[in-house]
């Protein structure tokens, strides 16, 4: 990471620091068809990516495309109303641009969601599970390059990736509420493209439970920069079927807004447990 960058990111702190001055302690990054948790948030202050120095702006529908800064369950919290992703031409920095600028702000736990593909044959659209391990070896990893030892080691653990307590906090909550709620492998495509037949087969014998296009190279950057994090998936289709279904995004979208209440209760008392 060059001196470039460096200046980017302090030109883009400084730019957020002068709209809110309060240091958020969580970050949130919301994934496809789960903006509506913003309505949990006592919102503050709302800026657009496109009116932030440096930062990237989403294309997909579904992804809002705001930073949000407010309360939640008593913390003062930013939240990502849309995430960037690789497969909209952006490279692996410019993905985790904010997740950098995040910990700038002052932020310590990262807590992500996302649209995901079932794999395990058990899983059913609308399911819900906690990321306990993922499989990052399909995307480029956003640390290639020049290491910045103020970000973080050149050669980072991933031992674990998310944070045992906050999914045992998290279990805890989806038990009090009786929440179905799986555990399991994420495994992170490079996208646009849904999987074929043939790949989803592969990708459970690699032992993964569902498949999406984002949320491990954020996991990285967050690692590397010492936060510590949450993630879960909603699982809005289902690849290993025997019946010739094709699947959009506009039925991912929709699998999203029906599982989005339950997601939204473990993020809010988690938060307020951290």
């Amino acid at each position: 990471m060059g001196k470039k960058a460096l200046k980017q990111f302090n030109e883009t702190v400084k730019f957020l620091k002068k709209q809110y001055a309060e240091t958020p302690s969580v970050g949130i990054v919301l994934g496809s068809g789960l903006g509506n948790f913003v309505s949990e948030i006592t919102i503050e202050k709302e800026v657009a990516y496109e009116d932030i120095p440096n930062f990237p702006v989403s294309t997909v529908e579904g992804h809002k495309g705001k930073l949000i800064f407010g309360k939640l369950s008593g913390k003062t919290v930013v939240a990502m109303a849309g995430r960037f992703h690789f497969y909209e031409g952006y490279s692996a920095q410019d993905v985790v641009f904010p997740v950098r600028v995040m910990k700038l702000l002052g932020v310590e736990t990262l807590l992500l969601s996302n649209a995901a593909g079932g794999v395990n044959p058990s899983y059913k659209v609308g399911d819900i599970m906690i990321i306990k391990d993922h499989i990052s070896q399909f995307t480029p990893n956003p640390l290639i390059g020049k290491n910045n030892s103020e970000f973080g080691p050149r050669f980072p653990d991933m031992s674990e990736p998310y944070k045992k307590e906050l999914i045992k906090k998290a279990k805890l909550i989806a038990a009090l509420h009786q929440f179905d709620v799986k555990e399991g492998v994420y495994l992170a495509v490079t996208g646009p493209t849904f999987e074929t037949r043939a790949e989803y087969q592969m990708i459970h014998v690699l032992g993964a439970d569902v498949v999406g296009m984002s949320t491990v190279q954020e996991t990285i950057v967050a690692n590397h920069a010492g936060m510590q994090v949450f993630a879960m998936s909603v699982v809005t289709d289902v690849g290993i079927r025997e019946e010739d279904n094709i699947i959009t995004h506009e039925e991912v979208l929709e699998a999203a807004k029906l599982a989005e209440p339950k997601l939204a209760t473990i993020f809010k008392e988690l938060v307020a447990a951290i």
